[in-house]
Order: C-alpha cells, then sequence, then structure tokens
C-alpha cells in the first residue's frame, strides 16, 4: 500500500512541476486554474497523511509559511562581479579592441536583455535548489532561500541535470502587469503605492515570512551558469541546457559575429523594449567562448568578456534650489545640485551630483535655473543641461566654494586635478570619518559590530581621531556612549582584535593612501614584502614595479614623508597589525621567476588559469595578456588559440605545456 501511495505522490509532484513550467515558464497552459488547484489539494491531503515521504522541494511548498527574522550573510564561492557600462558603438568599438589585443582570434557574442530587477545567486546539487543568496557586495550576500522557492517559475527539481553541481545567476523581476495590479490593491485599499518594479522586488526577497513573498508575482529570468564542467563549449550552450533543464531562460538571447550585429540587436531593443512585459534598462553583450572568457579573465571590479550598453535614460526638467558641497574621505569636494523633487525612473530626485567646478562652469548652471536631469547609468542623478530660456533676471552666476563646508579649511586645487581638495586631512570631521570607514570596511580590516554612525559617535566623543586610535579603545571607554549595549562594546572590542590578522596587503589599501586601490595594494605588498621597504622606497624604484606609474609613486613619497602617517603606522606596527607579508605566503613566494614575463592562454587540468597566473607572480614572475618580443614563455593548455600560436611560433617564444610550467617552479 505505502509503495502505490508513494508511487502516486511522486507521480503528482511531477505532473504538477510539468503544469508549473507550462504556466510559468513556457507561458502555455495545459490545464485550467481549477484543475491545477484540485490537483495540488489531492497531493497535499497525501503528504499531510503520510509525512515519511516528505519532500522540501514538493510543489505545496511554494506556499511558504518560513518566518525568517534575520537573514544569514553568506560568502559567494565565486565573486559576483559588476559590469562596465557602455552607452554608444563607439564605446563598444572600444571594448572590442581591448578584448582583440588578449584574443587573436574570432570572436562571437551573445546579447542578452538587461533585466531590471534584484540579482541573485542560485546553488544546485544533485539537480534540486539548495540555496539563494542576494548579490550583497558582490564578495556576500544574503540567504533568502525560503523566499525565493516560492517563485514558481524557478524549478526546485530540475527535469534533467546537465551538471552535477553549480551555481546559476539571474534577475527576480516583478513583471509589469503584476506590479500595477499590487498598486491598484494598494491604492484601493487606502495604503502607499510602491514607487518602481525593481526596488519591490528587491524588497520582496527581505520580507520576513515567506507566505507574504509567495502572494506577490515575482518571476525568476536566468542569464548565467557557473560550474567547472568542461563539458560545454559556449555561454550560449550552457543557457540552452539550463532552459532545457528548466529554468526560465528568456528567448531573446541572440548569437552576434561582430560588434555591427551586436549594435543591431542594441537599436531594435531599444524600440521593442517598451512592449514587453517587464522593465528592462539595457543590453549585455558577453564573449560567447568559454575558453575565451578564462583567457581574459577580470579587473579588479568586471569581467573582461562583458560589457552593459545601458539605454539613453529617461529625462526631466525641475528647479535648481540650491547648491552644497560634500566632502569625501579623501578630502575632495563635490557640488551637488539640491532640485525641487522630481520622478525619474520610478524614483523621487531630490539631488544630483555636478561633479566639479569645470562641469559648473561648463554648463554656466546657476542657483534658480530650470535644470534638465537625467539618471547616469540608470544609477545616480546628474544635471545635463540648463534652460536658458527660463533663467530668472535677476540670475548671478555661480562662485564655486572657497573654503571646506566641515572645517572652513581654505580649498586647494592641483594642476591636472578636476576637484578641488580639503587639506586638512587629520582634523576636518567628516575626512577622519570616512578614513576610518574605509579602514574598516569589508574589502579591507573587516571591522565587524563598527558602522558609520558608531565610528561618527567615537569621534564626536573624542575617542578617535585617526584609525591607530580604534587600537586604544577598551570596552570601559564604549559602555557611556548612546545606545551602546554591553554586548555590541564587546563585539566592537574583538572585532578590532580579530583585525590584527588581517593580511598586509589588505592592510595596505586600508590606509588610504591615494591612488592605492585594492590591486595596486596588491602588487605593492609582493613587491615590497612590508611596509618599511614601501615607504622606504623612491620615485623611481616605485615606478619600476609593474603598473606602478608617476601619480601613485608621488602619493606614496607624500604618505611616506608625512609626520602624522609615520606616526599612525608605527602606532599599528606596536598593534600587532599585520604590516609585512606573512611567512606562510613568503615561503609560498620565491625569484626563480624574475624578470620572466608569461602569457597564459588555453584550458588546464592540474591547476586553474587564476592558481596558474597566481604561481607566476609567487614565483617573482609577471603575466602579460598579448605576445610580443619581450615574452619569456607562453603556458599553453589545450584549446590554446591557433593565432597566439602562430603568433608564439613567429617570434620564437618557447611554449609550456602545464606539467613543463609545473616543473619549472
Amino acid at each position: 500500500m505505502s509503495q502505490s501511495v508513494e508511487n502516486k505522490i511522486h507521480e503528482l509532484r511531477e505532473t504538477l512541476r510539468q503544469h508549473n513550467h507550462n504556466y510559468y515558464v513556457n507561458d502555455a497552459p495545459t490545464i485550467s486554474d481549477f484543475e491545477f488547484d484540485m490537483l495540488l489539494k489531492e497531493l497535499e491531503g497525501l503528504e499531510s497523511a503520510n509525512p515519511e515521504f516528505y519532500d522540501k522541494n514538493s510543489p505545496t511548498q511554494r506556499v511558504g509559511g518560513d518566518v525568517t527574522k534575520n537573514f544569514e550573510t553568506v560568502v559567494h564561492n565565486n565573486r559576483m562581479y559588476s559590469l562596465d557600462n557602455s552607452y554608444s558603438l563607439e564605446d563598444l568599438l572600444d571594448w572590442e579592441k581591448r578584448i582583440q589585443k588578449i584574443i587573436e582570434a574570432p570572436i562571437e557574442y551573445t546579447c542578452e536583455l538587461k533585466y531590471d530587477g534584484a540579482s541573485i545567486n542560485l546553488t544546485y546539487e544533485k539537480g534540486e535548489l539548495v540555496k539563494a543568496v542576494t548579490r550583497g557586495d558582490g564578495f556576500q550576500g544574503d540567504d533568502v532561500t525560503a523566499n525565493v522557492k516560492t517563485i514558481r517559475s524557478l524549478p526546485l527539481k530540475l527535469k534533467n541535470e546537465f551538471v552535477d553541481s553549480f551555481e546559476i545567476r539571474g534577475e527576480i523581476i516583478l513583471p509589469l502587469e503584476g506590479f500595477n495590479k499590487m498598486n491598484k490593491q494598494r491604492a484601493d485599499a487606502g495604503e502607499e503605492v510602491y514607487a518602481n518594479p525593481r526596488n519591490t522586488a528587491s524588497g520582496s526577497l527581505k520580507l520576513q515570512d515567506s507566505a507574504e513573498v509567495a502572494k506577490r508575482p515575482l518571476d525568476c529570468l536566468l542569464y548565467q551558469v557557473v560550474s567547472n564542467s568542461t563539458k560545454y563549449n559556449s555561454h550560449a550552450q550552457l543557457l540552452q541546457k539550463a532552459k532545457d533543464s528548466g529554468f526560465k531562460v528568456p528567448d531573446t538571447i541572440r548569437i552576434a559575429k561582430s560588434i555591427s550585429e551586436v549594435f543591431d540587436f542594441v537599436n531594435e531593443w531599444d524600440e521593442k523594449r517598451h512592449d514587453l512585459p517587464y522593465e528592462t534598462d539595457g543590453v549585455v553583450i558577453k564573449v560567447n567562448s568559454i575558453s575565451q572568457q578564462e583567457e581574459l579573465g577580470y579587473t579588479s571590479k568586471a569581467p573582461r568578456w562583458a560589457i552593459a550598453y545601458k539605454f539613453k535614460t529617461e529625462q526631466q526638467s525641475t528647479l535648481l534650489n540650491e547648491i552644497t558641497y560634500q566632502v569625501g574621505r579623501t578630502g575632495a569636494i563635490t557640488p551637488v545640485a539640491n532640485l525641487e523633487p522630481v520622478q525619474l525612473g520610478g524614483t523621487t530626485v531630490r539631488r544630483a551630483s555636478l561633479h566639479n567646478a569645470d562641469q559648473i562652469e561648463k554648463l554656466d548652471i546657476r542657483v534658480g535655473d530650470t535644470v534638465l536631469v537625467e539618471k547616469g547609468g540608470e544609477i545616480i542623478p546628474k544635471i545635463v543641461g540648463v534652460a536658458l530660456e527660463k533663467r530668472p533676471n535677476n540670475s548671478s552666476k555661480t562662485e564655486y566654494a572657497k573654503n571646506c563646508p566641515e572645517c572652513n579649511t581654505e580649498l586647494i586645487r592641483k594642476e591636472g586635478d578636476a576637484k578641488h581638495y580639503c587639506p586638512n586631512e587629520f582634523g576636518c570631521p567628516t575626512q577622519i570619518t570616512g578614513r576610518i570607514q574605509h579602514f574598516i570596511s569589508r574589502k579591507t580590516m573587516d571591522i565587524e559590530g563598527l558602522g558609520g554612525e558608531t565610528v561618527d559617535l567615537l569621534r564626536k566623543n573624542g575617542l578617535v581621531k585617526n584609525y591607530a586610535d580604534l587600537y586604544d579603545l577598551k570596552k570601559e571607554m564604549l559602555l557611556p556612549l548612546d545606545r551602546m549595549a554591553e554586548k555590541s562594546a564587546q563585539n566592537i572590542i574583538e572585532g578590532i582584535e580579530k583585525s590584527k590578522k588581517i593580511p598586509f596587503e589588505k592592510v595596505l589599501f586600508a590606509l588610504g593612501i591615494r591612488f592605492v586601490g585594492e590591486t595596486v595594494a596588491k602588487k605593492l605588498a609582493r613587491h615590497f614584502k612590508n611596509i618599511d621597504a614601501l615607504l622606504a622606497s623612491s620615485i623611481d624604484e616605485l615606478i619600476a614595479v609593474d603598473e606602478i606609474g608617476e601619480r601613485i609613486a608621488d602619493s606614496i613619497v607624500a604618505f611616506a614623508n608625512d609626520n602624522i602617517t609615520t606616526s599612525i603606522i608605527e602606532r599599528l606596527k606596536e598593534n600587532g597589525v599585520q604590516l609585512e607579508l606573512s611567512e606562510a605566503v613568503l615561503e609560498n613566494q620565491t625569484d626563480k621567476l624574475k624578470g620572466k614575463i608569461f602569457v597564459v592562454s588555453g584550458v588546464f587540468h592540474q591547476v586553474s588559469r587564476n592558481e596558474l597566473k597566481k604561481l607566476i607572480e609567487d614565483n617573482g614572475g609577471k603575466v602579460s595578456s598579448s605576445i610580443s618580443k619581450k615574452t619569456s614563455f607562453v603556458v599553453a593548455g589545450e584549446n590554446m588559440g591557433p593565432s597566439k600560436l602562430e603568433k608564439a611560433t613567429n617570434l620564437e617564444v618557447p611554449i609550456l605545456n602545464e606539467d613543463e610550467f609545473l616543473a619549472l617552479i
């Protein structure tokens, strides 16, 4: 009897999954809503009477019911990068030129619509959904699995496995019809309506009650498979396999043989996008070949093999009421336009960046002007023009601020700099707070328990004037502060203590030396090994380091020659902060490949391409993206590009296979 019940439950689940797919993915239902509900009710009854056959991924579980009070933060196995943006055919042609310097072979592209929703990373194992995590900051996000399971177009179990375990990325959206229906219901009930579909979709993922999420008509469109499998050669092929397995992959994807064909796609959808059932703000163009993607790799912020083309944005005119000035952590001054509120791209815009004095001068922007506002890249509002015919008769030319709005120090502007700066680095309140906030952030010292408001509170109470002061804090010093509980104070002290184990390259980034970002900090740490060697180096010694230019070198030397910064460094040393490479790192570093330049091409099996590049750098070598007379070796894996092979042969550059390279080190 139990066997026949189990079979019936299994049969009903498969039937309902197929009907769900027909309705929500294919938009081609084969039974009525009533018939579907009757089948679902039958399954619910059988599962309730036979709990031993419970399945967390059953169609009956999509109604939600799980309550999540705190969403767990999860580190992504594979970083979710941002995309570089483009706005013209010229931008795309420039991108193509950059990648052709690395890939000397024909390049095929995929064109996909850029969906306007909330990015999600889904993990599947053995054909079942096991985790759904928001993008977050790209390095880590929130586990929203219970809420995502309520989205009916998303398969909880795959129709067929195409990869054993993998991640698939997509955008959770709220279709316009559903969004408008929700807003009508809210308006009828006298409730405030939602601003736009994107923010509503994003907010839905963080609702505590998944049953409430289940009531919202969310959808999930998939666009990227992340897997170690070598079975598939192209991005388009992987997406087709995902589609065959039950994922909702849009039919609008197109393969293009050239940037000209890409632009045809862009122009076509710039016209047709208004007929889509959901919002889209552009097109994403990707190199189709997986091996070429691997060869192109990533910058510190974005994949080199993909770019977003943003459609021209909506513009609105409004009144400029006031110009105020903001101070950044490095002292850079940004003028801000305070506007009469205006609706733009589904949000209310009250402020816009004016960038710098040159921009104000160029557009002759004045208080009282009627200005044209648009969202740059759909995110940051900016002023793009002035309605001169509406300018008041008593209008006067804008005089740029002469003093810092925070500390009243006279502003400076160095030759070649677009921005004005406040030079009061260690006395300007905003700069003090900003530098400490940078020091404690996730990508640097990652001090848990400390946030921007707490840092400002510490500064206002005279407990910190610079980041070295953090290491002098004691729990009893924190307890008298406003809204500071004992547990919070203890967490801060423990977080500060834990930060002493953060490796040197992250500490170097945390110091906030102007122009020394995350990638530059890694290069400098590997080259100089410790802070003393770095700060004792000359301009010429710094410029000799790969990718370090004169601007960065000047900034480091200025930092090293400042008595206040050097005393702060000494205090960090005394407190045990890591200001040199650890012995473990140094043990893995040699000079075996010093002076040698390598080009890596193809697919590798013993180590990944990124691990191979790290081995080169750890042993003193340099990795280059293109072959030239200066190239010492090409490390060739499977499917090495034929043009690269031909060029290496013509230039008589030695070619090593994976085993030969590993033997070399």
